[in-house]
């Protein structure tokens, strides 16, 4: 299932890699620093209320899919997630007045107000997709993603050349979703049609959904709290700069975690309910070493083309910044990467989501007050400190936590191999020539793949290769017949 997951699902990831870098292209250069600042917040505010109402059903409906499936009560599991959906629409308006009054210059309140109105059919998509991920439809929740990630650059572009500032990505994002759905909703109320809603599974739902929301409300305080403080302390366009190369690694290296997670995160819930601690410790550790073997190259070969990378991808205004922000947050967003999608599942696998909060308070409480400490004093270096460290802490205490409830494998094995394939990489590449521009990025690319790569295949790390070779020899097979 995680193999099929991760092939199934890498159209999508490429989109979203190749989207994401024409993002920072385009409105790096249609936005000016501050409307770039806009936006940054905007999706902030959009993203806080989208995980603080809406996620833990949005949770409980991947967790308990597959158990209520088999049980034959899909169903009312589905039409008790969609009335509760419903339900808990009602706090948009309420959000959206809110807004209004709000003491705010008008660019900026258009853009929250375009992420607030986004956030109805995003997340009646994030339902419909969540639900095609549990039950392995992977070109369902494929085409959903994939809808909303072209569609909602290419509107957003057309906004923001129309002239309307910060909110043009955010007016992108919510009528795309609105598109990806209208092809999504009869499957929808099939999979409802002659359910009941039950006020008790509902309840059982939110317990174990609850705490996964405030987890992820810790984590955005983690990602958020350096922008909302950087306008506070400096200014917006301090925000925008920081944003563009926040957004160049993050997206990056979160591209790629999305991407097995989406794959990953229903096979480890398939191989607990049907394999049990064993089929788990197998399935985990195989996930493990192929996260670690390609996001530690990811980080790496950021950090050593930052400068190059920047000067093609960011706006002139921007660019600077950019390359200084970008191998600070790689590193951070592996963390992230790591945390999320691997330690944190054994809260979910475990029932135990209560831990989640834990987990996370430590991390966003020493953002918090490193953010507070370090920007007065250092100013955009500050928030870089504070962000590494406060990751470091967050993948510490998930580890050790995760240890309680459901012990995952840490791949040292693989740790080991991709750190020298990584130091091996990063001194290939530094004595590489650096011409400058696009020639630079290609070059120095080209050799840290290659020496990775053939270092990798060498010491058959994480056993990939091992695999790949009955798959190669199958599929050659299979294309001669």
């Amino acid at each position: 299932m995680f193999w099929r997951g991760v092939l199934g699902y890498l159209p999508v990831n490429i989109a979203q890699g190749v989207v994401g870098l024409l993002t920072l292209v385009v409105f790096t250069r249609l936005l000016s620093p501050a409307e770039f600042g806009h936006y940054a917040l905007g999706f902030s505010v959009m993203t806080l209320l989208h995980t603080g109402i809406f996620t833990w059903n949005e949770a409980a409906l991947a967790r308990f899919q597959v158990a209520e499936q088999d049980r034959g009560s899909g169903a009312d599991h589905a039409a008790t997630v969609q009335r509760t959906w419903l339900a808990l629409l009602l706090v948009l308006p309420i959000a959206g007045l809110a807004a209004l009054a709000w003491p705010m210059s008008g660019p900026m309140k258009l853009a929250v107000l375009s992420g607030l109105l986004a956030i109805l059919p995003r997340t009646f998509a994030k339902l419909a997709q969540e639900r095609r991920r549990a039950i392995g439809d992977v070109r369902g929740a494929a085409a959903i993603d994939l809808v909303q990630i072209l569609g909602g650059f290419a509107i957003g572009a057309v906004c923001a050349f129309a002239g309307l500032g910060g909110a043009s990505p955010l007016i992108g994002f919510g009528a795309a979703a609105a598109l990806s759905i209208v092809w999504a909703i009869p499957q929808e109320r099939a999979a409802w049609r002659g359910g009941r809603f039950e006020l008790a599974r509902a309840r059982r739902y939110a317990a174990y959904g609850a705490p996964v929301a405030a987890s992820l409300i810790l984590s955005l305080v983690l990602t958020t709290t350096d922008r909302f403080l950087l306008a506070a302390f400096l200014d917006e366009a301090a925000v925008g700069l920081y944003h563009a190369g926040y957004s160049l690694a993050s997206r990056t290296i979160d591209v790629l975690f999305i991407w097995l997670g989406a794959a990953g995160g229903p096979a480890l819930v398939a191989a607990l309910e049907r394999g049990g601690r064993a089929g788990l410790e197998s399935e985990a550790r195989q996930q493990g070493s192929l996260m670690l073997l390609l996001g530690a190259p990811s980080v790496v070969g950021l950090a050593l083309v930052a400068g190059p990378l920047c000067e093609l991808m960011v706006g002139e205004d921007l660019r600077d910044g950019a390359a200084h922000v970008t191998p600070w947050i790689a590193a951070s967003a592996l963390f992230s990467g790591l945390t999320t999608y691997y330690f944190n599942q054994a809260f979910t696998l475990g029932r135990r989501t209560g831990l989640l909060i834990v987990a996370m308070a430590a991390p966003a409480l020493a953002n918090l007050v490193l953010n507070l400490l370090l920007i007065p004093a250092y100013g955009l270096d500050g928030a870089l400190w504070a962000t590494l460290a406060s990751y470091a802490i967050g993948i510490a205490a998930a580890a050790a936590l995760g240890r309680r409830v459901l012990p995952l494998p840490i791949p040292w094995t693989s740790l080991a191999q991709a750190g020298f394939a990584c130091a091996v990489m990063a001194v290939a590449v530094f004595f590489t020539p650096a011409p400058g521009g696009l020639a630079e990025l290609a070059l120095k690319a080209s050799v840290g793949a290659a020496v990775y790569l053939g270092l990798a295949l060498a010491m058959d790390a994480g056993n990939l290769r091992s695999r790949a070779l009955p798959l190669l020899r199958r599929f050659s097979s299979g294309a001669a017949a």
